[in-house]
């Protein structure tokens, strides 16, 4: 049976402050590091969520939903729909709590994703990417059986995200803009509710790759849009086929725009990180280092969300290489 989600509400702040405490056991407080690139760019800090153990921010909603289960909804066990890092967020919340997880993962992700996965334990269902993405609306998938938790509209998984947030401020609180990749929109949902709660002036931004970029396209229409020319690339962690009318209705009120960045910006920011920071970004990572390079978030002091590493090597080093 499908799940029925709850009525779309604004995340509080006390909700997030309570996942904060929630989850503090389980997340790493991941550092804020600033990018020297010199007096003609903008200010750019990079908030590196590629530390968190699964290697990706996921883990702290996944982490806060699963703890707010009730003993029923675990012992029956979980399911998550995931091109990876919710997956393995999932899985490794699971883990913890003894829970069994299943995972549609779609069928195209990273095999460092898929492997991570299985070495946490969960039972992987493959499928296309625009079957996971059907699923995800109607919360059902024929084989994946328990408690299903939505990656991205789901409450709690939100105000988890939204523990990053807390975070930022407390370390830069002169930030002006923080620019977050866009899947789904939760960790944008998150992040802004926290961080507009605490200071309303401040900027987010989301970013999105060219070749999937339905809230931009939705934010110039002024209402939820699918994106037509959908496209496979090696940015899997974000950008949709469309925007969900319930994630349009949480995201709306808290989203300042979101820019558009072309794939060989995005490359060109994985690469600039590699041998700036020595970090190693998927493609969704380095979107919004790219996209605050463009300049349209102002000079900042801009927080860029580096949302994950999980990438396999020798694709990483081809995509630096080229």
């Amino acid at each position: 049976m499908p799940a029925t989600p709850e009525p779309v509400r604004p995340i509080t702040l006390a909700e997030i402050r309570a996942a904060r405490e929630r989850i503090a056991r389980t997340i790493v407080r991941t550092p804020l590091v600033r990018l020297e690139m010199g007096p003609d760019y903008p200010e750019i800090r990079l908030k590196l969520e590629n530390l968190q153990p699964i290697n990706a921010y996921k883990l702290r909603g996944a982490a806060n939903a699963v703890a707010m289960l009730s003993e029923s909804d675990r012992r029956r066990g979980v399911w998550t729909i995931s091109a990876g890092n919710a997956g393995q967020g999932v899985a490794y919340a699971a883990r913890i709590t003894g829970v069994p997880c299943t995972v549609v993962a779609i069928e195209t992700a990273p095999a460092a994703k898929l492997d991570r996965m299985r070495a946490l334990g969960a039972k992987l269902i493959l499928v296309p990417y625009a079957t996971a993405w059907k699923a995800l609306d109607d919360r059902a998938y024929p084989g994946a059986e328990g408690t299903f938790v939505h990656p991205f509209d789901d409450q709690q998984f939100i105000a988890g995200h939204g523990t990053m947030g807390l975070e930022i401020l407390e370390d830069a609180p002169d930030t002006a803009a923080v620019i977050a990749s866009i899947g789904g929109g939760g960790l944008i949902t998150g992040v802004g509710s926290a961080l507009k709660a605490l200071k309303p002036d401040i900027r987010i931004w989301g970013a999105e790759p060219e070749t999937a970029a339905p809230v931009a396209l939705s934010l110039a229409a002024g209402s939820p849009q699918p994106f037509k020319d959908w496209k496979a690339s090696f940015v899997d962690g974000a950008g949709g086929q469309s925007v969900f009318p319930r994630m349009w209705e949480r995201m709306k009120p808290i989203i300042d725009g979101s820019i558009v960045v072309t794939l060989e910006e995005t490359r060109r920011a994985m690469r600039l990180m590699a041998e700036k920071t020595r970090v190693i970004s998927e493609g969704a990572g380095a979107l919004p280092l790219a996209a605050a390079l463009t300049g349209k978030a102002g000079q900042g002091p801009i927080v860029a969300i580096v949302s994950g590493g999980n990438i396999d090597l020798q694709k990483f080093s081809e995509l630096i290489s080229t």
